[in-house]
């Protein structure tokens, strides 16, 4: 029987630096294809609806077989953002080890929708790696990875670039940029609201009301949702809805291979714990300088998808998602997703509109601009949505 692999894990997580050295050993990975982590990859009935469940979205046609089965797709389809629980766009577990990452843009082109029965593969490749100054930590590393999703037919799903800032867990604690930042208390009028918003949803989700290319105007809104307040079963919904995790044996033979990514709790007996942990505790997240647990990239992501696949109907194409992490969204925070379509036009007969989108918390703070590519059918056969799988390509310029 083979002797166990010895585990060096610390109690406190890994102080890694960025400097000309760490640098250059991201940076020999440019070009490289990487192998990814591996979460869900078959979708099913089950898996497909434990996503919507996972990530708040109420849309019967990710939910509702019979529901489903009268719409132009059949049956059912996922979420846009399902290909995720594959791999995560932008994982930063590559290059810099013992410096921090976290998630602060996703841009993703999407080609065509998952159904039960297909299988999800991926595949990564390091685009760049840039050094910037960072007012929370003072060097910054921003690395950009693209993910490439297909299914089992080797057709692509969907394409996206993902950028990861890498900061040193030292000196964002050291700066304290965010220390001002309290959990926010409510009055009982801004629950009320919150409630309604978020109870009343369904009521404006567009659904078999097929909203037409030519009925839309540019200047119309979006229909507003509310997520939150967050807590932290939001946050391990979204983890379980992407089937992410891995316990005893299965993470410990991880830890072994991987130890600077991992901490012992000693103030809980010394189990070993992810240093993603601050996605779900407070006192780890202030390790690292954020004021408080956080929400993933990801799952804000899907927030934006959810607000605009509500609006755009069953027979809307979202062709394009593009959001940006711009502030902490911590533990009591509030995001308020609207939108507001800034472009109609047709591009190879395809009907486009481009939506500028914002996520605002309830201090007003602007913690989440994104953008929106849909493709609507219009009454007009001149500019009649292609049957033959033709793909638009898209003008918008890129994240970076």
């Amino acid at each position: 029987m083979n002797k166990p692999e010895k585990i060096e894990i610390g109690d406190a997580a890994a102080e890694g630096l960025i400097n000309d050295e760490s640098l250059a050993a991201a940076r020999a990975l440019i070009g490289n294809k990487l192998r990814p982590e591996q979460y869900l990859r078959d979708a099913s009935v089950d898996s497909i609806t434990i996503f919507a469940n996972g990530v708040g979205d109420l849309n019967p046609l990710y939910r509702d077989l019979e529901y489903a089965r009268w719409t132009r797709f059949g049956g059912l389809i996922a979420h846009p953002c399902f290909p995720w629980t594959h791999h995560w766009p932008g994982r930063s577990y590559w290059g810099l080890p013992g410096v921090h990452g976290f998630g602060v843009a996703i841009d993703c082109e999407y080609y065509r929708n998952v159904r039960p029965g297909d299988r999800i593969n991926i595949w990564n490749r390091v685009l760049g790696v840039e050094e910037k100054k960072s007012r929370f930590s003072g060097r910054m590393a921003m690395q950009y990875l693209e993910s490439t999703y297909t299914n089992q037919r080797d057709e692509v799903i969907c394409r996206a670039l993902g950028l990861t800032a890498r900061h040193e867990r030292k000196a964002s604690r050291d700066k304290g940029k965010y220390d001002h930042i309290k959990t926010h208390v409510y009055t009982p009028e801004e629950h009320a609201r919150i409630d309604e918003m978020v109870l009343t949803e369904p009521e404006r989700i567009r659904g078999t009301n097929t909203r037409h290319w030519d009925d839309v105007k540019v200047g119309d809104q979006i229909d507003e949702i509310a997520r939150g307040p967050l807590s932290m079963t939001d946050t391990m919904a979204f983890v379980i809805a992407s089937g992410r995790g891995a316990a005893h044996g299965a993470m410990l033979r991880h830890a072994a291979k991987h130890p600077k990514h991992y901490i012992r709790n000693k103030a809980m007996g010394g189990g070993v714990e992810y240093t993603g942990i601050g996605h779900h505790r407070e006192d780890f997240a202030k390790e690292v300088g954020v004021p408080g647990m956080y929400d993933y990239l990801p799952q804000r992501a899907c927030w934006f998808a959810s607000a605009i696949t509500n609006w755009m109907s069953d027979d809307g194409v979202i062709k394009r998602l593009r959001m940006e992490a711009r502030l902490f969204n911590i533990q009591g925070d509030t995001t308020f997703i609207t939108g507001t379509v800034v472009k109609k036009y047709v591009k190879d007969r395809c009907p486009l509109v481009d939506i500028e989108m914002k996520g605002v918390n309830q201090r007003g703070d602007l913690s989440s601009p994104g953008f929106a590519t849909v493709m609507l059918p219009a009454r007009d056969v001149n500019t009649k949505i292609p049957t033959d799988g033709t793909v638009c390509e898209l003008d918008l310029p890129p994240i970076r």
